[in-house]
Formats: structure tokens, sequence, C-alpha cells
């Protein structure tokens, strides 16, 4: 039996302290179930200790059987992957870049050489959609495509032969995820649905967060803000609303539509990033340009106007991510890992 290589997994782990859980948390957690051996970093809140803490964590890989998986992002985050990277050159450490940035695309333009660098030199290049993967193949890196994936069988598939406009978003409140939008298309919405209602999901922690909050109260908006909730808990809370709204501007391929699609949610997002890549408009979900108020709230009432049409769009939705289970994305992995 092939002996299973020893995992460095860098990226920010970062739950314990109220935000959302990232990849090196629930693929790390995963790998272990699947019988490998696997260290990840780092979970320090500061920004500087939780680098040099990668930085460290390099150093201190001794075995010949090793490998470092890298989450990669297009904001800051990048230069982390990108002295790890070197780092790891440096040690004769070979590593895997998992692309998670939903703009990695702006990066690849403004900095070709350190992109260069990067991305030419891993083992790997692991795409979660094929959005990134087109324009990695573009610019000539090799890239693979392994999803992320989820427990199926978590999620029980509700049916909404009615949708009334009872509405969840679950986001960090970041502003690349313009969460704003959702307060103001809920805003319009009352006007011809006074019992609309919002119900945001994420970490309170942001300047995006009390935006929402001051305009919900000026306006005497009804929004229910949670607050951080467990996957548990907001599959719960889930069963309660007829609508998901995602209202991003730049993305990859975000695992809560995924986990909305499962849950039997009829959508509407952005149609941004690796989205339209993921789910296609009027099939599995409703998909609108960004950051324009009437055409998200025109689709909401499209939603909730034509249910029957919506239904068949959330069987669609949910046939499409059972393709997404771990059995399968796991087979994957393991052959990469094994390479």
């Amino acid at each position: 039996m092939e002996k299973r290589k020893k995992i460095l997994y860098l990226g920010n782990q970062l739950s314990q302290h109220g935000k959302n859980e990232t990849g090196v948390e629930f693929l790390g957690r995963k790998l272990k179930a699947w019988g490998y051996s696997v260290k990840q970093v780092s979970s320090y809140q500061n920004i500087l200790i939780r680098f040099l803490h990668m930085l460290w964590s390099v150093l201190q890989v001794t075995s010949s059987n090793s490998v470092i998986l890298i989450d990669t992002y297009s904001t800051r985050n990048f230069w982390y992957a990108y002295v790890s990277a070197l780092l790891a050159r440096l040690r004769g450490i070979p590593y895997i870049c998992i692309l998670r940035g939903g703009n990695l695309q702006s990066r690849l333009n403004e900095n070709p050489k350190s992109s260069k660098t990067l991305f030419s030199k891993a083992e790997h290049l692991i795409s979660l959609s094929d959005y990134l993967k087109e324009v990695f193949l573009q610019e000539n890196y090799k890239t693979e495509l392994i999803p992320n994936g989820f427990d199926i069988t978590d999620y029980d598939f509700k049916e909404r032969k009615q949708v009334a406009p009872k509405i969840l978003w679950v986001r960090s409140f970041a502003e690349i995820y313009h969460p704003l939008l959702a307060i103001k298309v809920l805003e319009q919405l009352l006007k011809t649905y006074p019992k609309a209602e919002l119900c945001m999901i994420g970490p309170q922690d942001a300047a995006a967060f009390n935006a929402c909050k001051t305009y919900a109260e000026k306006h005497q908006l009804p929004v229910e803000f949670t607050g951080k909730l467990s996957k548990e808990e907001w599959r719960n809370r889930s069963k309660e609303f007829d609508i998901f709204l995602n209202t991003t501007n730049f993305d990859n391929t975000p695992m809560s539509l995924m986990e909305a699609a499962a849950l039997g949610l009829p959508i509407v997002s952005t149609n941004v990033g690796g989205i339209p890549y993921l789910l296609k408009h009027n099939i599995h979900a409703l998909l609108v340009e960004p950051n324009q108020v009437k055409f998200m709230l025109e689709a909401i009432k499209e939603a909730v106007e034509n249910p029957t049409e919506t239904y068949k769009r959330s069987l669609a939705a949910r046939k499409l991510v059972e393709n997404f289970d771990w059995k399968i994305i796991k087979e994957q992995w393991i052959r990469v890992l094994s390479s």
C-alpha cells in the first residue's frame, strides 16, 4: 500500500474568532478523515503573527514525503501564498495552490511576474470552478478542476410549491459581497409585498455590517441579523425562508450557493465570476447583473409569482449539486495527492 503524503495546509483558520469556516478548515478536516496526516496553519487572529506562523511551519517540514497545500486568494492573502511558496521552493518541498480567489484574474493581470513565479512552479493548480480553470488555462497554466465538496446527506431538500418573499442571505459582511444591496432590495420589495422579510446570517465584525444595520434601522426595515451560525443552525433556519439571495460583486464558487441549492432554496444571484459556470440562468437560478436593485427586485418577483417554474429550477439545482458530494470529490483529491 502506498504511503500517504504528510500535508501542511496553509490558510486562514479563523472560525474560532467568529469568522466563517474556510477551506483550510473544512477540507483539512476531510483529509484527516481520509487518513492523511494534516497540519493546518494558521489560527492566529493577528495578520502578521498568522503570516509568520505559516512561514515557520514551512521551515518545520522535515519529511521527504510531504506536500504543502496553499489556499490562494486574490486580495492581500495572495502574498501569504507567494512568500510561503517561495520558501517551500528554497527547501525543495512541493506545493499545491488551491485557487479560491474570485478575482484572481485581476491578480494575474496586475502582478504577472509574481503570479508566474507562484503558479508555474506549483506541483498542481487546483481550481474550484470551471471559471478560474478557464482563466488560468488561457494564461497557459496547467490547471485541474476539483470543486468544493460537502456531505449532501446533511442537506434535506424542502419542497417549496409556493414561494413567499421571505429572503435568506448567508455570507460574511464584506464589501465585495455587497450585503447592503440585499437591504436596499428589501426596501423596494416591501412596496409590493408588505410582509416581505430578510434574514442575514454572517459574522458581524466588519464595517459593512455596521452600514447594513444603520441603514435598516434608519429606514425601519424588517431585517434580522443573526450573527454567525453553525452549518446545522443555518440549515435549520433555512426552512423558514423561500428565496436565497446572493449579492456579491466578485466570486468563485460560493459554498453558500451550493448549500442553498441542496436545501431546495430558490436562488437569485448576481451573475459574476464563477457563478454562471456553476448555475445556469433560468435553469438552476435567476442570475442578474451586479449592483442593480431593479434587476434583483424583478427576479425575486418572478420567483414569487411563478412558483411552478421556480420549483423546477430548485429541483434542477439540487440534482446539479449532488455531483459535489464528498464521496465523488474524495477520489479526485486522492488522485492528486498520490501523483
